[in-house]
């Protein structure tokens, strides 16, 4: 597939001065305010080139953001991808050997396999063990709106829902039965369950990689989670009417099985198709079709590539909000 070469407002920086925190973790900060409260995981750099949660995250460490209450964490998870940035490729280093945020059940983490994904997520499996409530910030290979991701629980819904009405995020990709691919950070131990707490665990997609407004969405994000939570006094916001929210359940994580694979025209995210109708031919694999009206899709591959994600089909679950 052809694809116009991005524009880099946005590029990595050295983050060596990070490396040591106070975790005996490389990458990992704690902070904790001495008081009662949430403790609360701000995650970055799940994928490598995605750079937007690099830039909140080093805003938290180098404006000195510190907890009112509980604890704060913040975490540059993948680093070693994010180092093997190319400007001439910079959607390689999204990861190195597997995804690091399919790899998030006992399976995989106490299985017999290695490779830096594993490794790091070996590394930070207490640290995202210990948290109440996640964060996990992300971008997106196309120019889309920005969008939540989380599993069906309301307590999820109901901090995306207030958190995204002041940054107009108002778009959810919510996950009823995971994600059919693998098992994300968001869902790793009582996060995944229904009989979890009250813990909350969302992914922010902040618009595309490189942009500076994806960083800037991610930066505010950041500070509006950690307010929701109490941890920091709320930013303030200019008032602005209240936007419809957009909710999409996810039916189907489809992957690329052949070389063959194709959309049956360019996608970027969003489109929409009737039941039936044909989204894409995958070779001897067969072929991908809406299995309902209205069906949307997210998250279409840039390249597809064998054995990763093709393409979510969803449905729209809620009209108005």
């Amino acid at each position: 597939m052809n694809h116009a070469a991005p524009v880099l407002e946005v590029l990595p920086r050295d983050l060596s001065a990070y490396r040591v925190g106070n975790t005996g973790i490389p990458f990992v900060h704690r902070f904790d305010s001495g008081r009662p409260g949430p403790h609360v995981l701000i995650n970055a750099l799940t994928h490598g080139n995605e750079i937007c949660g690099m830039v909140a995250a080093t805003h938290l460490l180098d404006t000195g953001v510190r907890p009112k209450i509980g604890t704060l964490i913040v975490s540059l998870a993948h680093v070693e991808a994010y180092e093997a940035f190319r400007h001439d490729e910079p959607f390689a280093n999204r990861q190195l050997v597997h995804n690091l945020n399919r790899i998030w059940s006992d399976e995989w983490l106490d299985g017999p396999e290695h490779s830096p994904e594993l490794r790091r997520a070996r590394e930070l499996r207490p640290v995202v063990a210990a948290a109440d409530h996640i964060l996990d910030i992300h971008s997106t290979s196309q120019a889309v709106a920005p969008f939540w991701v989380y599993p069906g629980f309301e307590r999820n819904a109901r901090a995306a829902l207030a958190i995204g009405a002041l940054d107009r995020v108002t778009t959810h990709l919510v996950m009823p039965a995971g994600l059919g691919s693998g098992t994300p950070l968001i869902q790793h131990g009582r996060h995944g369950r229904a009989d979890g707490g009250a813990g909350v665990a969302l992914v922010a997609e902040c618009g595309q990689h490189f942009l500076q407004a994806s960083a800037d969405l991610a930066t505010a994000v950041t500070l509006d989670f950690l307010a929701y939570f109490g941890l920091v006094d709320a930013p303030s916001h200019a008032a602005a009417p209240a936007a419809r929210q957009r909710r999409f359940q996810l039916l189907q994580t489809c992957m690329v099985r052949t070389p063959d694979f194709r959309f049956v025209r360019p996608l970027v995210g969003f489109e929409t198709f009737a039941l039936g109708e044909l989204i894409a031919n995958d070779g001897d694999a067969g072929e991908i079709r809406a299995p309902c009206d209205d069906c949307t899709v997210l998250m279409p591959t840039r390249q597809p590539i064998v054995g990763r994600e093709a393409v979510y089909l969803t449905r729209p679950i809620l009209a108005n909000g």
